[in-house]
């Protein structure tokens, strides 16, 4: 059985891989969570991200894991 995602593409460089999760949340919950993370300039995904992060920190099961760009836009090249 493969981890690959059904349709994900198998030419895409490694370093853009991600693991899809389908995530159920209370309506309130998901409000609060959108607003947050746009007070702090993140998609709802990188914030929710960064939230599992600092709490598997925390209980000290942390994991090695590519760091999380910082929030905002990226600086221009060139």
């Amino acid at each position: 059985m493969s981890d690959e995602q059904p349709g994900a593409d198998s030419a895409k460089p490694a370093k853009a891989s991600r693991k899809s999760v389908l995530l159920r949340l209370d309506p309130g919950v998901h409000e609060a969570l959108a607003q947050w993370a746009a007070d702090d300039l993140r998609s709802l995904n990188a914030h929710i991200e960064m939230l599992l992060r600092d709490a598997l920190r925390r209980s000290g099961r942390e994991v090695k894991a590519r760091p999380i760009r910082r929030p905002g836009r990226p600086p221009k090249e060139g």
